[in-house]
């Protein structure tokens, strides 16, 4: 590893460590998190031609804290500010201090982190975006670029996130007992959304974006370390893990799509594949089970086969029509259909296709038109299919998904009559 890439990692590890102690001394969760942006820019500045510091959480917190006091001081109530910030407890405006204020900065508040940015008042992408921020350390043109948004539209949008969590009132501290569960599935979720867009892109050039499938299953390896009883975040860590194993045999050498079916599972990475399968299985033993953990286990049975051919179809099945039952939604309805189709014929999975071809939620997606196109050349009828290739073609904004689709049409079009 070289030195930019052992900055890179160091810097994205203590971001969430330092805007965490800031915070809970300070408690001004918007300046706090600006003035680590500041002390993150200036440390990948120096530290590659300066070297590492000894202690470099410290370094940044002691960058950060002058940033933090420039601030205060150009604010139009400079004088109340500086008297604020000479005693190191900043006014309770944005996210007022929690009763831990006092606790050292070897603490980390990573979770308490997570929980703030997936805040209900901000809305799904904004709390992806300033989980990215905040808790993964990428900066707004790096959170921007990977979106496929020019920078001049990312930032205002983590700027209402901040605002509407101080318009909340919140406090930089775990919520209490009887919201803790409900903000745990919106943490859940917004990693989920984080490793998906890196796991297939929704738009632009590339299947996959890298960073941000890794930022995903960094964040939600410390989730898992600060909740480790949790069979969810243990759920959602093993399925990043047990999909992730494949990324490499997902693209030939001209970035184009290689369907699961044909791809070279020797290229497989193991090492993810056993983790993650041994996460779900010790974590399926015990509890109430969930969706990430029956997504889980259903990506562990595909992992863990030599083809296509001897995959577990049936039980694949059994998995997802459980999966429908403890979160419905017309996705799952698709990824069945393609299991059924394996397990008692193409016409099948069409017909299942049926039940969901006017749901709102799917009829958006290109996923249904590129599903069904599959099925229907699978069952001998390519003049539908190869429309339905073309129009999921049209749908997607994805390009390697479109040259993908494109071709399979062409590819009908050219067989013989």
């Amino acid at each position: 590893m070289g030195v930019g890439e052992r900055v890179e990692d160091l810097l994205r590890e203590s971001a969430p460590q330092v805007l965490g102690f800031l915070a809970r001394r300070h408690g001004q969760f918007d300046l706090c998190e600006d003035a680590v942006q500041e002390a993150l820019l200036a440390a990948a500045t120096q530290w590659p031609t300066d070297g590492v510091p000894a202690n470099p959480r410290g370094w940044l917190i002691t960058v950060a804290t002058h940033k933090l006091t420039d601030q205060f001081r150009s604010e139009s109530a400079r004088r109340k500010r500086e008297d604020n910030v000479a005693t190191l407890a900043g006014p309770a405006e944005l996210v007022a201090p929690g009763a831990d204020a006092d606790q050292p900065p070897e603490s980390d508040d990573t979770l308490t982190l997570l929980f703030l940015c997936c805040h209900p008042a901000v809305t799904p992408a904004s709390q992806v975006a300033l989980t990215l921020r905040a808790v993964g350390g990428l900066t707004t043109a790096e959170i921007a670029k990977a979106f496929m948004v020019p920078e001049a539209t990312m930032a205002p949008r983590i700027s209402r996130a901040k605002k509407s969590i101080k318009q909340a009132g919140s406090r930089f501290v775990l919520p209490p007992e009887e919201e803790r569960a409900d903000r745990l599935r919106v943490v859940l979720q917004v990693l989920y959304l984080i490793f998906n867009e890196g796991y297939t892109a929704s738009s632009g050039a590339e299947l996959q974006r890298v960073e941000l499938t890794a930022e995903a299953i960094r964040l939600a390896r410390l989730l898992y370390q600060l909740v480790p009883d949790d069979g969810e975040v243990a759920g959602l860590l093993a399925l990043m893990l047990l999909t992730d194993a494949r990324r490499t045999a997902r693209t030939d050498a001209d970035g184009g799509i290689i369907p699961i079916d044909e791809q070279d599972r020797s290229l497989w990475s193991r090492e993810p594949i056993e983790e993650g399968a041994h996460l779900i299985l010790r974590t399926l033993a015990h509890g109430e089970v969930g969706s990430y953990q029956l997504q889980a286990a259903i990506a562990a049975i595909h992992a863990e086969a030599p083809s296509t051919e001897e995959t577990d179809w049936p039980q694949i099945v059994a998995l997802y029509q459980l999966l429908e039952k403890v979160a419905p939604n017309p996705m799952v309805t698709l990824n069945r259909a393609i299991a059924v189709a394996q397990v008692d014929g193409p016409q099948a999975g069409l017909d299942l296709l049926a039940t969901i071809e006017d749901d709102r939620l799917i009829t958006e997606s290109h996923r249904l038109d590129a599903v069904r196109a599959h099925l229907l050349e699978r069952a001998g009828r390519p003049a539908e299919a190869r429309e339905h290739y073309l129009e999921a073609a049209r749908r997607t904004t994805s390009l390697p998904e479109q040259r993908y689709l494109t071709a399979k049409a062409s590819a009908i079009a050219d067989q013989p009559s």
